[in-house]
């Protein structure tokens, strides 16, 4: 299930709707990015005073729906859940939660970390960081696109 929304979200709600009294589930795995306090900015580390996420409607929905299918063909997934939240965050604030269910831990986990770090780096978001200087865009990372390579040399992670 994919939702992009303004509003936060309850991680224990959300955990018990995703399982929802299935008990051939054995683990959950859950993953909550919050806006961080600081960040670096032109080379120096400054104080964000907010995180502002943009995205287009309909596209969005369309690429993490890809993304979570792609979870969901390489893992015996009971069930999953992405929520990406959009508009004007403060630190601290939830960004994005994703959960997978399985009957195994191994390929809850493992689904979970797939999930995260192809949304790090295909997910259409934009995000603006707000500091006492101004604003600045948040650049891709190298390290995200090496998290995400290492998915792209197992095919099939099911197997």
């Amino acid at each position: 299930m994919i939702r992009v929304q303004e509003e936060d979200f309850d991680v224990g709600a959300e955990i018990a709707a995703l399982t929802g009294g299935d008990r051939s589930i054995g683990a959950v795995a859950t993953f909550v990015g919050l806006v961080r306090e600081m960040a670096p900015v032109e080379g120096e580390t400054r104080a964000i005073e907010s995180m502002t996420l943009e995205h287009y409607p309909g596209m969005t929905e369309k690429k993490l729906a890809e993304i979570e299918d792609e979870a969901n063909r390489r893992w015996p997934l009971a069930a999953s859940l992405i929520i990406h939240r959009y508009g004007t965050l403060s630190p601290g604030e939830r960004i994005v939660f994703v959960a997978c269910a399985s009957a195994h831990r191994h390929a809850a986990f493992e689904a979970c970390q797939f999930l995260m770090d192809w949304l790090k780096t295909e997910a259409p978001f934009w995000k603006l960081e707000a500091t006492d200087t101004g604003g600045a865009w948040v650049d891709a990372r190298e390290s995200d696109d090496h998290a995400v390579a290492r998915w792209t040399d197992k095919p099939d992670a099911a197997e």
